[in-house]
């Protein structure tokens, strides 16, 4: 089996919490409070309001033909890590309605749309971590990703208002509203969930003490630095330019290392959607000093 392809247990693990957590704000929060959903999740809903068929069995029904879709465009990984997410996510829907639990929010809608979207989009964020989907319109968002580079939570967000439409059919338009404020947090923590922990800045510096700043900024941040060929479009001058990834609490040093050597240097700080590496998403290598 190719590396790319390999599973771990780590990931079923995570794909298995993750939709406990989805099922769970969907049981317990859009239910209760008559907030609609996204997705296959929100069909199912909207047959359960007009049928009243339980969602655990018909999330697994409308989601045999797009899993058909997945097993040509996925990857056997990704196709088996999908088949379990919708597996857990129907054995967990079926689970969390045989449990009487009630979650008291005085039916303050605002705060059931901001609870569904925070559990809802961490539960599968972890799931999209993992490399897995909760299957339904998870599916197709991932193909969008693997295919044109679109982020899964903004065509999550697309499919979802599709989806939102329909469920005025059973539900009002204030209700409506709150389920779009769940829909918007759900996005939101989707995207933080995925590429939050590896949060980054990027430093580009261009000064004419850079060798110094280099030097300080390896032994103060113990952060690897790049030179890189840079040359000024007026005056066609050739020169060097520093190129840094430093976590954003590092920020306020870096720039007080700059301009303690050269408060005339230039520095470009940009933000960085993944960074992936020592440091980042590898442990940070220390140095060893004469205490250790």
């Amino acid at each position: 089996m190719r590396q790319d392809e390999s599973m771990r247990l780590r990931d079923f693990l995570f794909i298995a919490v993750g939709a406990a957590m989805y099922a769970f704000g969907l049981v317990y929060v859009n239910i209760v409070n008559r907030l609609a959903d996204g997705g296959v999740a929100g069909i199912s809903l909207i047959l359960r309001a007009l049928f009243q068929w339980n969602p655990a069995y018909t999330t697994l029904a409308i989601n045999i033909p797009l899993l058909l879709i997945g097993w040509r465009l996925l990857g056997r990984r990704s196709f088996i890590y999908t088949v379990f997410g919708i597996m857990m996510l129907s054995v967990w829907l079926w689970v969390w309605q045989q449990i009487p639990l009630s979650i008291n929010i005085h039916h303050d809608l605002f705060i059931a749309g901001v609870v569904a979207g925070i559990t809802g989009g961490f539960g599968c964020g972890l799931v999209y971590r993992s490399g897995g989907t909760l299957g339904g319109t998870d599916i197709i968002a991932r193909i969008f990703e693997k295919q044109s580079g679109v982020p899964m939570g903004r065509s999550l967000l697309v499919q979802d208002v599709i989806v939102l439409v329909a469920s005025l059919i059973y539900i009002d338009i204030v209700h409506m509203m709150y389920t779009l404020l769940c829909a918007f947090v759900f996005t939101q923590i989707v995207n933080f969930t995925l590429s939050g922990a590896y949060a980054a800045r990027a430093i580009m510096i261009l000064s004419d003490k850079n060798e110094a700043i280099a030097a300080a900024i390896i032994e103060e941040l113990q952060r690897g630095v790049t030179t890189l060929d840079a040359q000024g479009a007026f005056t066609s001058t050739p020169r060097k330019m520093i190129y840094c990834v430093i976590s954003p609490r590092e920020v306020q040093t870096m720039r007080r290392i700059v301009d303690r050597i050269d408060d005339h240097a230039f520095m470009s700080i940009l933000p960085v959607e993944q960074n992936l590496g020592e440091g980042f998403s590898f442990k940070v290598v220390k140095r060893r000093s004469f205490l250790d």
